[in-house]
């Protein structure tokens, strides 16, 4: 909120600055104008190429303000996107105890519990999806790729079309809009 005002705060400093210079342009030119009728046709030279400067001023002034209004718009944009990002980090191990309890539970007897459970998981789930959390798609036999995959450790391939590829998953990875917030840790054969 305080970056808001902030940003509005400047706006309407630029806003103001352009206005006085666009009065102060005015005002020198309406003066020299007066004065230029009784003065020689040089002076005429003169004035023409002082608006002509102070036109130029103008323009510089009008585009700087524009890049501004530009630039924090981009920036306004990008920070509702990450706004999210921390939390969003804070809750992953949380989804990761949820779906280590499913598999646990999954286990056991109780089907009441299991269906419970798995409710609350869905939801939750569903929850981050709607906020722009999705999971990475990684799985056994998929290439690995530095730029995407963290590989927590190296094991002999157990079988020879798992060479250079990735053998378990160990961690899931996931992206927030196209940013990736946590790289799936993996384990490749060699």
């Amino acid at each position: 909120m305080s970056k808001d005002k902030d940003l509005n705060k400047e706006e309407e400093t630029l806003k103001d600055n352009l206005e006085e210079t666009i009065e102060d342009a005015i005002n020198e030119v309406e003066e020299q104008k007066n004065e230029g009728h009784k003065e020689e046709l040089s002076e005429t030279e003169q004035l023409k190429q002082e608006v002509q400067k102070e036109k130029d001023k103008f323009l510089r002034l009008f585009a700087e303000f524009e890049n501004y209004k530009r630039r924090t718009s981009k920036e306004r944009v990008e920070l509702f996107k990450t706004a999210s990002q921390e939390v969003m980090l804070a809750m992953l191990p949380v989804l990761d105890d949820f779906d280590r309890a499913l598999k646990e539970i999954e286990k056991s007897e109780d089907k009441n519990l299991l269906k419970g459970v798995e409710l609350i998981h869905n939801k939750f789930r569903e929850t981050l999806n709607s906020k722009g959390l999705e999971p990475m798609n990684v799985k056994q036999g998929d290439t690995f790729d530095a730029d995407l995959h963290e590989a927590v450790t190296q094991i002999p391939a157990p079988d020879k079309k798992l060479k250079g590829k990735i053998v378990d998953v160990v961690e899931r990875g996931y992206t927030l809009g196209e940013k990736i917030i946590r790289y799936p840790k993996v384990v490749t054969g060699k």
